[in-house]
């Protein structure tokens, strides 16, 4: 008899939304039965009378890896909006990280003490399950920050799941001091199931292609025309002329705004000390973006390939429409053998250029 989750999977492969993928069941089931414990932790009530009772054993935890495209954030969704309990929330790794560090920050400057315990307490009280997209390190302040924090969270019986496109053993790989994150990887094996999903096929670059073309290239005369034309259409023909958005103490300068459109240049985003919040601000802000000037990335510009991917995994998570123009092909746009992680926004970008992703309506716009 299969599970809700099990059911719903095979509803959607009978509707033709999904490919039967060997791969995508076995995780499934393991998300299936983390529902189950939820499910008899939720109903749980021991009576005072009763003077003994069979309390739930604690929820286990799941750490979901694989490449990219291969349905890892589907399947947490369709697990994640299953789940019998509105003490939930689902959040991209990236805003999570900017909610630790503001909160962190709040804290110290009201005067509190360990803020990592009073955030543990705060997640794990207001919520039964956490669920965090596309989990990574990629900076050693975060990592200590991550094993103080998970390491509390794990303890409070939060039930966690996490999508990550790297397996544990490969987190933070190669960075500075990575031996302090060591402790916090045998950490997580230990308190999560790590599930691989080990499908072969990247879904995202198997979705149609738009019709209308939104990736042109190579950066010529006609280039500055697609993009000018793709403003006047959008806008109505508003005027091109410079605009600024306001992020905290600091303004952001772009090429031009009109109402939920917005035309900057890859030197306004990512040539500039940017970062999260800034581009967290413009996914909220621009239900379509016309990125102009991508040049081929390469080592030496390695800090705005950084930039570049960070954009591109906010635009995304807030289903924000892109519209580009580049250099070169998209499959020639970084050299993946890198120690930077492009794949995934590769992966991202050619789903982003489908009728699929064009079609979808965002709840934050």
């Amino acid at each position: 008899m299969p599970g809700l989750l099990e059911k719903q999977y095979q509803d959607w492969v009978s509707q033709g939304r999904l490919d039967v993928d060997p791969a995508q069941i076995h995780a499934l089931k393991k998300l299936q039965t983390l529902q189950l414990q939820l499910c008899d932790q939720i109903s749980f009530k021991p009576k005072a009378i009763m003077k003994k009772w069979r309390r739930p054993a604690q929820c286990r935890n799941i750490y979901l890896f694989g490449e990219v495209g291969r349905g890892k954030s589907m399947l947490m969704n369709m697990f994640f909006q299953s789940c019998p309990t509105q003490q939930k929330r689902r959040v991209h790794f990236h805003a999570f990280m900017l909610e630790l560090h503001n909160f962190v920050h709040h804290w110290q400057n009201q005067g509190g003490v360990d803020a990592i315990s009073a955030l543990a307490e705060h997640l794990s009280s207001a919520n039964k399950l956490l669920c965090l997209d596309e989990f990574h390190i990629s900076d050693i302040a975060d990592a200590m920050l991550i094993a103080q924090l998970f390491g509390k969270l794990f303890e409070s019986g939060l039930a966690i799941v996490t999508t990550s496109n790297f397996c544990p053993t490969e987190l933070y790989q190669g960075g500075l001091q990575r031996e302090l994150v060591l402790p916090f990887i045998k950490i997580l094996q230990e308190s999560a199931e790590v599930v691989e999903l080990s499908g072969t096929k990247d879904y995202r670059k198997a979705q149609s292609p738009s019709e209308n073309n939104h990736y042109f290239y190579p950066l010529d005369s006609q280039a500055s025309e697609f993009a000018k034309q793709q403003y006047n259409h959008l806008t109505d023909w508003a005027p091109i002329q410079p605009e600024t958005i306001q992020v905290l103490s600091r303004q952001i300068k772009l090429t031009a705004v009109s109402g939920n459109i917005a035309l900057a240049s890859f030197q306004e985003l990512c040539t500039q000390p940017l970062g999260s919040v800034d581009y967290l601000v413009i996914s909220r802000h621009f239900e379509t973006l016309i990125l102009t000037n991508i040049p081929k990335l390469t080592p030496e510009n390695r800090n705005e390939a950084k930039r570049f991917i960070t954009l591109i995994d906010i635009l995304y998570e807030h289903k924000v429409k892109l519209i580009c123009t580049a250099e070169v092909p998209l499959n020639e746009l970084y050299d993946t053998e890198d120690i930077l992680d492009f794949r995934r926004t590769l992966s991202r970008l050619f789903e982003m250029q489908s009728t699929q992703y064009l079609a979808l309506n965002d709840d934050n716009h």
